[in-house]
């Protein structure tokens, strides 16, 4: 038994020491699989799909029209920072098509200030990765905080829009908006015309679907903006037409991949699904989802006169909407003097410089969306395989 345990032991360092490169976290994914790669102030930030089924129509205007809510200085109460974020295709698709073959895309970084973060290269800033990406790595680039920059999201919206293309062809919609800035919340909406709620969302910058507090959003973000300081907000999102059956038992459960594509997100603190947090203040009686005849074919489920499980139940879907909320940290960046240290271990102080956020949610509704449409793809793809 002790030599079987010895070899079963080697076996898994072998392994492990074979997949170094999956071990590095900028992967994602299984059969639907992206690697990002770029630093916020390098030459450009990047994005590898691999496992893209062949001939999905590839629409290069559709992947730029998500980039583009994403981009900053697309707003007085976004960072003021410009950048294009044109997208460029360099593999994997021909004629318009994928070609099963690995998805290149590169955004070239255009309106880099790295002279705004000399005053941190040897400080580091509250609440950023500074200290955490020199003690991890021996060292680090200060420019924009490097690697650990939101910049580097873009690269994966660029990758979810793709994923999105996928799942339109299998009717699956994603839907996401900036339900609270601070303490100003959005009631709750009726979610049946995606479509409507999309031209709501997209008719004002702070991107909530209801238009009277979303006024109310602006003048908090404003307000917060010229103090100085920064807030943060919530996104909730909905999947609908989701099939039954994606999710993996046991530790790929559906919404454990969605919680965790959400909180690889920056400036994410919090992910809840369905009733969330909310849930465990209520009965059983209360919080179960009774099943009622869909009228469908039974193999597609049923449908449940709540839905607290937010479409998820045992880690599968089940047929109903999928739900959650996505929590946002304010920005760590603040034009207000701070207390600190630096690399020697001595105290300093410090105050923000360059161009920030004052609220990241406006900007962010796509990223959370791109993150769900991974996910979503990936379950897709590997569901088709789950039986005969």
């Amino acid at each position: 038994m002790l030599n079987l345990l010895k070899d079963f032991f080697s076996y898994l360092t072998s392994h492990h020491i074979s997949n170094l490169s999956k071990m590095a976290g900028n992967s994602f994914g299984q059969l639907f699989r992206i690697t990002t790669f770029g630093e916020s102030h390098g030459e450009a930030i990047g994005v590898i799909i691999d496992g893209c089924p062949s001939n999905l129509e590839i629409n290069l205007k559709v992947i730029q029209s998500e980039l583009d809510k994403r981009k900053p200085g697309q707003s007085r109460i976004t960072t003021q920072r410009k950048e294009s974020d044109l997208v460029r295709i360099l593999s994997g698709v021909f004629e318009g098509k994928a070609t099963g073959t690995p998805i290149a895309m590169i955004i070239p970084n255009e309106d880099q200030r790295s002279q705004d973060y000399s005053h941190i290269k040897d400080t580091y800033r509250p609440s950023h990765a500074d200290f955490t990406y020199y003690a991890k790595y021996g060292n680090r680039d200060y420019r924009g905080g490097g690697r650990s920059s939101a910049r580097e999201t873009a690269a994966r919206v660029a990758a979810g829009a793709i994923a999105k293309l996928l799942l339109k062809q299998a009717g699956i919609e994603i839907f996401a908006h900036v339900s609270s800035v601070g303490n100003i919340d959005a009631p709750n909406l009726d979610l049946h015309s995606l479509i409507d709620l999309l031209e709501i969302r997209e008719s004002n910058i702070v991107r909530c679907a209801d238009p009277a507090t979303a006024n109310q959003m602006i003048e908090r973000i404003e307000h917060i903006r010229k103090a100085g300081e920064t807030i943060g907000g919530k996104i909730a999102c909905i999947i609908k037409n989701c099939p039954v059956g994606l999710g993996e038992p046991v530790f790929d459960k559906l919404h454990a991949d969605l919680g965790k594509a959400m909180l690889s997100i920056n400036a994410v603190h919090g992910f809840d699904y369905g009733s969330g947090f909310a849930g465990s203040e209520m009965k059983g009686s209360e919080h179960n989802d009774i099943p009622i005849p869909s009228g469908e074919n039974s193999k597609q489920g049923y449908k449940t006169l709540t839905n607290f499980s937010g479409g998820i139940q045992g880690g599968i879907s089940n047929g109903m909407d999928i739900t959650f909320r996505v929590a946002f940290k304010p920005v760590a960046t603040i034009m207000q003097n701070q207390n600190t240290v630096n690399s020697s271990g001595e105290t300093a102080e410090i105050k923000g410089k360059g161009r920030h956020d004052p609220c990241v949610v406006p900007r962010a509704v796509v990223i959370v969306e791109a993150m769900a449409a991974l996910v979503l793809a990936d379950h897709y793809l590997r569901n088709k395989v789950a039986k005969l």
